[in-house]
């Protein structure tokens, strides 16, 4: 159960926790919110943190662009 965990979380965008450390607020309370609403709505909240998800990665990639010495 711990290997898919970790699978999951490495492979993931980080959205829940970057939400968590920013708001102060609880990783597993923010993923049970988006698991729960994506029940509830049909699935529309997928779509923010996809698309949450994919800033965050651009946001980190431009970041690499302006000084590259950071991550080697």
């Amino acid at each position: 159960m711990e290997n898919i965990k970790l699978f999951f979380q490495e492979r993931a965008f980080g959205v829940c926790s970057k939400l968590g450390e920013k708001l102060h607020f609880p990783i597993d309370s923010i993923r049970l919110f988006f698991i729960y609403s994506s029940f509830i709505t049909l699935g529309s909240p997928i779509i923010l943190y996809v698309t949450l998800g994919m800033l965050m990665k651009i946001r980190t990639y431009l970041r690499r662009m302006n000084n590259p010495a950071l991550f080697d």
